[in-house]
């Protein structure tokens, strides 16, 4: 079961942001990211895992997936928890085309609150 809230409010929703303007047939740049108002930790022990993105275009009864990005370096090392300085940030971009206008719908996975969705309407 997935979680869903107002992404100002809740940092384990997947924020979505197009950029530009989205026009038939051509290529939309579509942001998607965790913690933009309210940071998610990012530790070995509390961590965004994944961002999955997904488009349902008008009067279509199925979805496409666009693209998932997974986030694997949490700070952990042969040394242990949190002994790295590396630890991925839980952003990235897809881009598609579309012939239609629809709905885009990303999926997030915390460690440890499970799975969250956000949706946003896409008109071209």
């Amino acid at each position: 079961m997935f979680q869903s809230a107002d992404w100002k409010q809740e940092k384990h929703v997947p924020v979505i942001e197009v950029m530009g303007t989205a026009k038939k047939d051509e290529p939309i740049m579509v942001h998607a990211m965790v913690g933009k108002e309210i940071a998610h930790p990012n530790t070995t022990e509390h961590h965004i895992r994944w961002i999955d993105l997904y488009f349902l275009p008008e009067g279509e009864k199925f979805t496409y997936q666009i693209g998932k990005s997974e986030f694997n370096a949490h700070g952990e090392s042969v040394q242990g928890a949190n002994s790295s300085t590396v630890y991925a940030d839980p952003k990235t971009s897809f881009t598609f085309k579309t012939e239609k206008s629809g709905t885009i719908i990303a999926f997030s996975y915390c460690n440890i609150h499970g799975l969250w969705k956000n949706e946003m309407e896409l008109k071209l």
